[in-house]
């Protein structure tokens, strides 16, 4: 099954470990590995990333980075190949995301001697420009024939564990996921409340919007890292929130009025 419908589809700028994750899930598929041993594999990949950086092995932790935001894709690969979706996968991966976006923003900033304080805007900032982007990605999804609705828009409700698992791993991992991400969700959707009502957005906009995808972020880390630019990732991330609100005033004002 794929995310998207072939009309759907879009060059995502976040995306690049794509055609490696299919590799690896080829090589992987006949054997018992499966998409949540995958989750956990790309966690450990970004606590050696978070290493490598706290030890000032930059290459190490770039390499390290690209190789989670692959296993990460991965993952989604694995569950859809196999036809095991799993919202246990889907809480684990979504909360090792963003703890471990916290672990990298806390390491950088320490190394390159910012605030915690500055370090926290950025860490918000980073988050809510995520949530933007998997907001209307998911909007994609959910209207695109045939897409994966494994996430939903609106995440309000303990969802019926799927077959093979537990309904009590599904009901817990629900609850800490809607802790670690419901204000941001919450910001998202009320600086843009009627993105809901819109089928689909066009290509362009959304591999515009990529930019705010992990996997872009992961690689922007990785190259400023190695580019000599440590100290300069926490206020770049802060400033590239300027985006946010001009995303959301193309997706109300230039060509998505409502469409239903």
């Amino acid at each position: 099954m794929s995310k998207l419908s072939a009309e759907n589809k879009f060059l995502d700028l976040s995306d690049y470990g794509r055609p490696f994750a299919k590799i690896i899930v080829k090589l992987l598929k006949n054997t018992n590995v499966n998409a949540i041993h995958l989750t956990i594999l790309f966690s450990i990949c970004g606590l050696f990333a978070a290493y490598s950086m706290y030890k000032g092995h930059f290459i190490a932790a770039g390499l390290f980075l690209i190789l989670k935001s692959i296993l990460d894709a991965a993952d989604g690969e694995m569950a859809r190949v196999k036809n095991e979706p799993s919202y246990v996968g889907r809480y684990l991966d979504s909360m090792f995301d963003i703890l471990l976006n916290f672990i990298f923003l806390v390491i950088i900033g320490k190394v390159a001697h910012i605030s915690f304080a500055l370090t926290l805007i950025a860490f918000v900032c980073i988050q809510l420009q995520g949530t933007l982007y998997n907001y209307y990605y998911v909007i994609l999804r959910n209207n695109s024939e045939g897409g994966d609705k494994t996430s939903k828009v609106f995440e309000n409700q303990i969802p019926k564990a799927f077959s093979g698992e537990k309904q009590w791993s599904v009901s817990i991992l629900f609850i800490c996921f809607r802790v670690l991400y419901f204000l941001f969700d919450y910001t998202i959707q009320i600086l843009d409340n009627g993105a809901v009502k819109q089928v689909n957005f066009p290509n362009w906009f959304m591999t515009m919007v990529s930019v705010y995808g992990l996997g872009s972020s992961l690689l922007i880390m990785a190259l400023m890292l190695n580019l000599g630019l440590v100290s300069f990732i926490i206020p770049f991330f802060i400033g590239l929130t300027i985006l946010l609100p001009i995303f959301i005033m193309i997706r109300k004002t230039m060509l998505f009025a409502p469409t239903i």
